[in-house]
């Protein structure tokens, strides 16, 4: 890449949807408003990068996972294990380091505990899609030092509709895997009553891919007592899927506020792409069944904006099946609960203070043997939070502060106890109407998780030994994040920076050794430095009858090095390319070309990965008002060059590329 290129691809980015901001000035572009945290602002008052995805964008975005759904936004991969998987990871961190959310409450299943493992929120559900770094992740968890996701379907209402009855009706079909799924929503309200009612079914056949499923030579370097005998060309191998899930709910809404309930259940049957040994083929058999509760008081004392109360209830278990006999069983039934505080104006303060307790019941055995992979363990965490904004002439401040007790009570073992402490701040200059700066510091610590510590055994769908570290000790990681921003009539720019420093970097890596055959798996402790940064640039390059035309270059970038000067595991590449968005009244489009290099830092015991060009087109076209209902027809054509990706963050790289060539259409009605 010549000097020229350098320069353009680290000042640019990817943008969301064709904006008219530029050559017409009688357009009004509207801000997005974030409303994840009970502190609701604009996007562009906020210090630290935010990504929001919702209405048309996200129906074409939306993947068969959070991962999926969230891979093209800057800063952000997709943490895939073949296709049933797919957990986001942002710069560099996932599992525990990413708090996913399901309308403000944990998720609560095991997705952040091992990568095999899905996450039970749904993509296709969403109605909103928000990605939140800095002071404003305190409110949900400490560690989340790469940022909350939170995915918003509305299950519970907060207002009442203006209507009886209206719902929506979306039907898909995904050429490289065959899969069709469907959702359907039906919500309305009278007399102080709102009811929710949503549902989908997913079915899938084994995934298309471009070219061989297994890496041989990868393979065998990690592995070297590996003998493939079935490498299939074209497609991987058990990775059909099928799941379905139920919700529904019901508020009492009025002018002091609301109070609601709601019930899901889902159930989902995925495989995990086979070693190509001829020997286990692994599929795992999720349910879940969740109870919310959910309620907001206005103005409930003379000092109080709001309280909102949150109460949740999971009931999780997944079994892992390899060759039909079941094997690995892990279970998880929390209680979630928060308590939200907005209090009044203090002067130039805005905020709220909460209060965060989380009881859950952990443990993984082997039923096939009785082995004891986690022991049966008891977590009591008791948070308390804080965030306050408020402004000092052309600055836009928040700070933001967290502390927990954290027990672990394992069942025939010593109990651990944990205390961080969380705290951050952020600032936003905006310099004039064009020019703006923004820093965040952040210090984070996390407890570690039950299998960071306890894990002993055999787990079928890693195909690997999983040893914990009871000695573990609190990670504390440093952030900081400079970005700028600039805006006119010709061009939109942003350029973000961040540099962590961790200490005592919780991870998990290959050791060189093996169990009864198995990979051995080590948790382990050191620590690391995490830079890089995320860009855009925008141009739009053209409005007339023809339509509107805007053209964004977009990169990221993110290193992961511990002090010794080895690379941490998994780290996703330099991405760069460009998108070209086209919009001409009720028709959008988009043509994307995503170039990933080489990933050559792939840490100890792991093996590097090849770059690829990634080139994808989509379209959609809205009627507005058909009969009483609007109708958007989507479609998508994903990775048209059929290149054999393989995902630097992915345990299973070597085994399972990402999709191939394939084809996404699928309609939308909303009434």
């Amino acid at each position: 890449m010549n000097k020229k290129l350098a320069v353009i691809f680290l000042l640019s980015s990817s943008v969301n949807v064709p904006t008219a901001y530029a050559a017409n000035q009688n357009i009004i572009e509207l801000d997005e408003v974030v409303v994840t945290g009970p502190l609701q602002k604009k996007v562009s008052e906020s210090a630290v990068p935010v990504t929001v995805l919702s209405d048309e964008e996200l129906r074409l975005k939306v993947g068969h996972s959070i991962g999926e759904t969230l891979k093209n936004e800057l800063g952000i991969t997709s943490q895939s294990f073949g296709p049933g998987v797919g957990t986001p990871v942002i710069r560099g961190q996932s599992g525990p380091r990413v708090r996913v959310l399901n309308n403000g409450i944990g998720s609560n299943d095991v997705s952040a505990i091992s990568p095999d493992h899905a996450t039970s929120v749904e993509p296709l559900l969403a109605e909103r899609i928000e990605v939140l770094r800095g002071p404003a992740t305190l409110l949900y968890g400490s560690g989340a030092i790469g940022g909350v996701v939170n995915v918003i379907d509305n299950r519970i209402p907060g207002k009442l509709p203006d209507k009886l009855l209206g719902g929506a009706l979306e039907q898909r079909f995904d050429s490289v895997s065959d899969e069709s799924s469907t959702v359907m929503k039906l919500e309305g309200g009278k007399s102080n009553l709102a009811y929710h009612l949503d549902g989908f079914y997913r079915n899938r056949n084994n995934l298309d891919i471009g070219g061989s499923a297994i890496d041989v030579n990868a393979a065998q370097a990690t592995d070297p007592a590996l003998n493939v005998i079935q490498n299939p060309h074209g497609t991987i191998d058990n990775t059909s899927a099928h799941a379905i899930s139920g919700s529904a709910g019901v508020s009492l809404v009025g002018d002091p506020g609301f109070a609601g309930v709601s019930i899901n259940r889902l159930e989902n049957n995925y495989g995990i792409a086979p070693d190509g040994s001829g020997g286990e083929a692994v599929r795992i058999d999720l349910k879940q069944s969740k109870y919310d509760f959910k309620s907001e008081l206005k103005n409930p004392f003379h000092f109080a904006e709001s309280l909102r109360m949150k109460l949740g209830y999971t009931d999780y278990q997944h079994t892992e099946i390899p060759n039909g006999e079941a094997a690995a069983f892990f279970t998880n039934k929390t209680y979630e609960s928060r308590l939200e505080l907005t209090h009044n104006p203090l002067g130039i303060f805005r905020g709220m203070v909460g209060f965060q307790p989380i009881v859950s019941d952990f443990s993984a055995i082997n039923k096939a043997t009785n082995e004891v992979i986690v022991p049966q363990t008891q977590t009591n965490s008791y948070g308390l939070f804080a965030v306050e904004s408020f402004n000092i002439g052309a600055l836009v401040n928040q700070i933001g502060v967290r502390g927990e007790d954290t027990t672990l009570a394992p069942q025939g073992l010593s109990s651990l106890n944990y205390m961080p402490v969380s705290a951050s701040a952020s600032s936003l200059w905006k310099l004039n109407d064009s020019n703006s700066l923004n820093l965040a510091i952040t210090r984070s610590q996390r407890a570690p998780q039950v299998q960071e510590l306890l894990a002993n055994g055999y787990h079928d769908a890693t195909r690997s030994f999983e040893i914990g570290n009871v000695n573990l000790r609190k990670e504390t990681s440093h952030n900081l994040d400079l970005g700028y921003k600039f805006k006119s009539d010709w061009v939109r720019a942003q350029l973000d920076l961040f540099h962590n420093w961790a200490g005592d970097y919780i991870y998990q890596q290959r050791n060189g050794e093996y169990i009864d055959g198995a990979v051995v798996v080590q948790t382990s402790q050191a620590d690391a430095t995490f830079m890089g940064y995320e860009s855009k640039l925008i141009f739009p390059l053209m409005q007339n009858r023809l339509g509107l035309v805007d053209l964004t270059l977009f990169s990221d970038f993110t290193r992961g090095q511990f002090v010794n000067g080895s690379d941490v595991p998994r780290m996703p590449p330099l991405r760069f390319g460009f998108q070209l968005d086209h919009s001409k009244g009720k028709w959008n489009s988009n043509l994307r070309l995503t170039r990933g290099e080489a990933q050559t830092h792939a840490g100890d015991f792991d093996t590097a990965t090849a770059g690829y060009m990634l080139l994808g087109l989509g379209t959609q076209y809205q009627i507005l008002d058909l009969k009483g209902a609007d109708v958007m027809v989507f479609a998508k054509a994903n990775n048209l060059l059929n290149e054999n990706i393989r995902n630097s963050t992915s345990y299973l790289r070597n085994f399972a590329p990402e999709p191939g060539r394939g084809a996404e259409i699928g309609f939308r009605v909303s009434y």
